[in-house]
């Protein structure tokens, strides 16, 4: 059996981390390692715990979440930061993917998906609610100073998208629109190690770090929606 998945919440609000306390407590393949009521102390407990998964609110008081989520990349890198906001704000979301968070979820997501989505982030998978996908979406395509400076992949260039493969293409658009390497492996018949490989043979093509990278680079180059791929 597996070691469970160390898991450090920081929410201002005390009611709602014991409801997701006592949620994943109910599975046991997590522990909850800590728990911070400000963005400060959570990057404290982040340090010290190096958690697998931080669940990090964006607007607290003192430290905000984009600010604490930058401290953390540098505090716990091996630590993976999901965002869990009731913002849907586009700027929100891509400024904290931009400070090193792996994902971003909002408040009113089902329980099962919650799960899903950490047990990702623990696996180093980027995971975006699928509303904010969209307005990731449009974030981008909106050209906004703020969005464009936060466009995580500013040294790639569209010609460097000539660079993978049709099948590496094709994968890239399923990696932005947030599938798994095991969904993505089901959706082409391939094998999940397989996929793997092609994942990262495109973060090195294209000189990116993250799939939170490779999707925003995806989105501005307007291949996620294309009905061909």
């Amino acid at each position: 059996m597996s070691a469970p998945i160390r898991v450090l919440l920081v929410d201002d609000h005390a009611l709602f981390r014991s409801g997701i306390k006592s949620l994943l407590q109910l599975h046991p393949e997590f522990e909850i390692v800590g728990e911070a009521g400000d963005g400060m102390e959570g990057v404290k407990h982040a340090a010290r715990l190096k958690p697998d998964v931080v669940l990090l609110d964006l607007h607290m008081p003192g430290l905000s979440g984009r600010d604490a989520a930058a401290m953390m990349a540098e505090e716990a890198p091996e630590s993976h930061v999901l965002m869990l906001t009731v913002s849907e704000d586009a700027e929100d979301l891509i400024e904290t993917l931009r400070a090193g968070a792996c994902g971003y979820l909002l408040k009113n997501i089902e329980a099962d998906t919650l799960t899903t989505a950490i047990t990702k982030a623990a696996a180093g998978e980027s995971v975006i609610s699928p509303q904010m996908m969209g307005k990731l979406v449009q974030g981008v395509r909106g050209g906004s100073p703020k969005v464009a400076t936060g466009s995580a992949a500013p040294a790639v260039v569209a010609s460097e998208l000539n660079k993978l493969s049709p099948r590496e293409r094709e994968i890239l658009v399923l990696v932005a629109r947030g599938k798994s390497n095991k969904e993505i492996a089901r959706a082409l018949d391939l094998a999940e190690s397989t996929v793997k490989i092609h994942v990262q043979n495109i973060l090195r093509k294209l000189g990116l770090s993250s799939r939170v990278q490779a999707a925003v680079f995806a989105v501005e180059q307007g291949i996620v929606q294309d009905p061909q791929l």
